[in-house]
């Protein structure tokens, strides 16, 4: 059975392979084939149909939480086989695409069943690496607090090893790096684009300013093949100057043409605050960056505030959250459009993937200190350390720290009945339930990564301005997941 026929009424193929049918045929035949035959909108109609069909038989969670996430999975694979499409130029980038759903989707039961086997869970599905701090921007509110003079990284070797063992353990294929700013990192005159090419088989998604990117930049990334950029703006040229600096959205308007020309899917990563929250999201802000400039994606992040009582007056407000989530269910209801909310859209991931999860991940900062996930900055281990004592990534998993977190989340949903669930709309611990998390900083004591996350542990009125915020969250959430999500029409 082709990709032709999988795509016929009637047909009792499964979604998986269905999916893998098409993903074959692009890479056996033409993408114009597809394109001038008609046989494109064919295949997506098939997909879709039989996605929903699966997908909405699922009895596990309730049917508007199979929804929430056949819409989305349903714009995720229209995101995947349009960046194939645009890569027609790039053989090489198109193969890394289709490589990676392979390695990271369709065939990952094969790949942990090993870990499984021995510890009786699913491991991680990918690291997020920060390997170097240094930043040729400064921008307000940083999470990493990162500058052009800070010069702390992972050195090469280490971060040779951190990948080889996510492969080999874990089977994980996909590593998201972060910074500071990537493109600057340099460790016995490697980069990461170095790191892109020995590890061929993974896929590599990196946040970025984009202002390093000119055409021979493009080129290299071009070269590597398995990476796509996350572009981080504000909205469009006015807000992302405002935070950024003068002429950086001109600078990123730039770098996108440059990834354009060249076949590299690109994203946009946007920072939601109580300035911007209604503005990230308008339809002109989208379609500038979704139809004019060809983005495959975007990621919403809102902000998390580090280190000091007043910057929680930055953060979202419990109303602006709410308009924030209907705004982006409209935007993939009606505009098949793969934008995701990290917090707003729980549903998605079966809530908080921090810690080491099941499918979940873990963060690694340029110091090589392990923390649960880029906005909970505290960690109960430096991979240095265990690297120095032999260990290697399962014993960093199992640190109590971790342990805990991941108890918390078995316990707020993932153990629970369909009617017993936990909100997913504030799925998050250190942001949405902070009482719960500080119980756990107590028990545990890790280490804050820097000296800005110290100052919020030890700062009373920053502890109570997060708990405040999350009775306030609740309090307009609860209602909507109560009636919307567990009493089922």
């Amino acid at each position: 059975m082709d990709a032709t026929s999988a795509a016929q009424p009637g047909c009792k193929a499964t979604f998986r392979q269905m999916f893998r049918k098409t993903l074959d045929g692009f890479a056996a035949r033409s993408i114009g084939y597809f394109c001038t035959s008609g046989m494109m909108k064919k295949i997506l109609s098939g997909l879709e149909k039989k996605m929903r069909q699966e997908m909405m038989r699922n009895e596990r969670y309730p049917k508007k939480v199979q929804e929430d996430k056949y819409i989305m999975y349903r714009n995720l694979i229209f995101a995947i086989l349009k960046a194939i499409e645009n890569a027609k130029k790039s053989p090489n980038v198109q193969r890394a695409i289709i490589r990676a759903v392979k390695n990271v989707s369709l065939d990952k039961m094969k790949r942990t069943a090993k870990f499984i086997k021995k510890h009786g869970r699913k491991p991680p599905a990918f690291l997020v690496i920060g390997p170097g701090k240094q930043c040729n921007l400064k921008c307000a509110g940083c999470y990493a607090g990162s500058s052009a003079a800070d010069s702390e990284k992972i050195e090469w070797d280490t971060l040779d090893r951190i990948m080889d063992e996510k492969e080999k353990l874990w089977g994980s294929y996909l590593t998201v790096i972060t910074g500071g700013e990537p493109l600057l990192y340099n460790s016995q005159g490697k980069t990461v684009l170095d790191l892109a090419k020995k590890y061929s088989d993974n896929y590599f998604v990196m946040f970025t300013n984009a202002t390093l990117i000119d055409r021979p930049m493009a080129k290299k990334i071009q070269s590597a093949g398995n990476i796509s950029l996350a572009i981080s703006v504000e909205g469009l040229e006015e807000e992302t100057d405002a935070r950024r600096g003068k002429g950086t959205h001109k600078k990123i308007m730039s770098a996108m043409e440059n990834l354009r020309e060249v076949g590299i899917p690109f994203g946009i990563s946007l920072t939601a605050t109580r300035k911007n929250a209604d503005a990230i999201t308008r339809d002109d802000v989208i379609d500038f960056y979704f139809k004019k400039k060809s983005a495959m994606y975007g990621w919403i992040f809102q902000l998390m505030p580090i280190g000091r009582a007043s910057d929680i007056d930055q953060m979202v407000d419990a109303e602006q959250r709410i308009r924030l989530l209907r705004q982006t269910q409209r935007l993939a209801r009606e505009r098949k459009i793969f934008l995701v909310d990290f917090w707003n859209n729980g549903c998605l991931s079966d809530g908080c993937i921090s810690a080491g999860r099941p499918e979940g991940y873990l963060y690694i900062d340029w110091n090589g200190n392990v923390a649960p996930c880029v906005f909970n900055p505290y960690s109960p281990v430096n991979i240095n350390d265990v690297y120095r004592k032999g260990g290697n990534l399962n014993d960093v998993l199992e640190a109590p720290f971790f342990e805990s977190i991941r108890k918390w989340q078995r316990e707020y949903a993932l153990d629970k009945k369909p009617k017993e669930l936990g909100n997913w709309l504030i799925p998050c611990p250190i942001k949405d339930h902070y009482k719960d998390m500080k119980k756990i900083f107590d028990r545990h004591h890790p280490k804050p990564i820097n000296e800005a996350s110290r100052l919020a542990l030890e700062d009373r009125e920053y502890e109570k301005g997060l708990c405040d915020y999350g009775e306030k969250v609740a309090a307009a959430a609860d209602p909507i997941w109560k009636k919307e999500y567990l009493e089922e029409k």
